[in-house]
């Protein structure tokens, strides 16, 4: 889901700026078959559409993902200019032994995935949009 939403996103014009989007358990009315739930535009990071703190505190969602338009992207490789990027969250609960994990791609803006990594155990102020992520959550 990440990498087709971050090839996507490296498309130009198709997304104005890093945007949170929040996955729901829930089905849309009509749902196709195989459907599971919703990935919907939660808001962005900064800006008139921020999230406001506790903005997940009624309805703790499953998984959270950013993604980065190129505008706000710093790419891997020198050679990828132009490459849109984004992180998904499925945040854990460690106390019962259930670890955070996260995954993280890029892609140019031809849809080329140049990097693709996923963890498990991620220590969520270890990286800037897994911590991002984590405040988003917790406040």
């Amino acid at each position: 889901m990440l990498m087709v939403a971050v090839r996507v996103a490296s498309m130009p014009g198709l997304l104005s700026t890093t945007t949170i989007f929040g996955v729901r358990e829930e089905l849309p009315e009509q749902p196709a078959p195989g459907t599971v739930g919703l990935v919907l535009a939660e808001g962005t990071v900064v800006g008139e559409s921020a999230i406001p703190p506790g903005f997940f505190a009624d309805h703790q969602p499953p998984a959270l993902m950013m993604l980065h338009p190129p505008s706000e992207t710093t790419p891997s490789l020198p050679e990828c200019t132009g490459a849109a990027s984004g992180c998904v969250l499925l945040p854990g609960l460690p106390h019962l032994g259930l670890e955070h994990r996260a995954a993280w791609v890029e892609a140019e803006s031809d849809g080329t995935v140049t990097s693709m990594v996923s963890r498990v155990g991620v220590d969520p102020i270890s990286h800037p949009d897994t911590a991002i992520l984590a405040m988003l959550l917790a406040a």
